[in-house]
């Protein structure tokens, strides 16, 4: 049997091949793949700027689809089932994999650009990176498992968000979802902070508060919105030198930043501030098999608006158009999601 696989063979550059569909192994499913959604990291891997991906490279890590073949010792998933994958390789022995935090494995291989993504119209994989989907969910929610996964790790590296005031600088695609969490997961005020016109019209659409960074500081949006108890945790979704730094210099003392963008570049801390301070700073890296279960619950009980996030639709074999939309139409986009022929 053979299926049509998009490999990116140079930045750029993508080839449409007919392969062969793998076997599926005992331990392994098939799935038929419905949505893919385009992330930052694909972005610097259309560029030639993802640090840790080569080339050809099969992308594709946020996806939804259909079970169409189990293995012989697979008992918990069924032909039919509606999935989600989970997009981690990790190598099981190093210490980190034994002692429960196998998200950030010594030997991490993430699928789209370390090892074979699931940009094709079959894929075959371990059953043990397969996470239900209910009926009722689409195919698009499903394919958004995985960034909700993100957001709900970087919030549930505090310890609790009962009562606490937040502010989160970004509002794309994770920042929205980072603030949406907050806010469904029990804080008391959620704020995201933005420069995008479009963007900031998307996160008050989903019920957030904003503060538009083109027409106030940062200091004067955490004065109008928290007074003068400020924000108890701040989220940096965006990945730049300059909100790292921002970040540091408007936090509170006492309070915590949590890191979730990806910061290509070194970036200056104030130490002396933060110890001053007593700041807590906290990185945030993937997710977990709980992340994914509880994006899943938050989907099912309509905690989370993803269907504003959705902008754009691109077909399969258009699959470069995603990155064409993204690179000409910068801000107004949020999440681009190609659909599957």
């Amino acid at each position: 049997m053979k299926m049509i696989q998009a490999v990116m063979t140079n930045p750029g550059i993508i080839n449409f091949n007919e392969v062969e569909v793998p076997e599926v192994k005992k331990h392994e499913i098939k799935i038929k793949v419905k949505n893919i959604g385009v992330c930052g990291s694909d972005i610097h891997v259309n560029h030639g700027k993802h640090p840790y991906t080569s080339y050809p490279v099969v992308q594709g890590h946020e996806i939804s689809g259909k079970v169409t073949e189990v293995g012989a010792e697979v008992d918990h998933i069924q032909v039919g089932d509606k999935v989600t994958i989970q997009p981690q390789v990790v190598c099981g022995e190093c210490y980190l994999c034994k002692n429960g935090m196998y998200h950030v494995c010594e030997n991490l291989k993430v699928m789209g650009f370390q090892t074979t993504g699931m940009a094709s119209e079959f894929f075959v994989v371990d059953a043990n990176k397969a996470t239900i989907l209910p009926e009722g969910m689409t195919w698009e929610e499903g394919a958004m498992v995985e960034p909700l996964a993100v957001a709900i790790h970087a919030v549930q590296r505090t310890n609790t968000l009962d009562n606490k005031n937040i502010l989160v600088i970004g509002g794309g695609p994770i920042g929205n979802l980072v603030a949406q969490t907050a806010k469904a997961m029990g804080a008391k005020k959620v704020v995201v902070s933005e420069l995008s016109a479009s963007r900031l019209d998307i996160a008050e659409k989903c019920g957030l508060k904003t503060i538009n960074s083109n027409e106030e500081s940062l200091t004067e949006g955490i004065k109008r919105h928290f007074g003068d108890e400020k924000a108890d945790v701040i989220f940096e979704c965006v990945g730049s030198s300059y909100t790292v730094a921002k970040s540091i210099e408007i936090a509170r003392k006492g309070s915590t930043i949590v890191m979730v963008g990806v910061v290509s570049d070194l970036t200056e801390v104030n130490m002396g501030f933060v110890q001053d301070h007593e700041l807590t700073l906290l990185g945030s890296a993937m997710y977990q098999s709980n992340d994914f279960d509880k994006a899943v619950e938050l989907i099912k009980n309509k905690k989370i608006e993803l269907n504003r996030l959705i902008t754009n639709r691109v077909e399969f074999t258009n699959y470069l158009d995603a990155y064409s939309i993204i690179d000409n139409q910068k801000d107004k986009v949020m999440k681009v999601m190609i659909e599957m022929i």
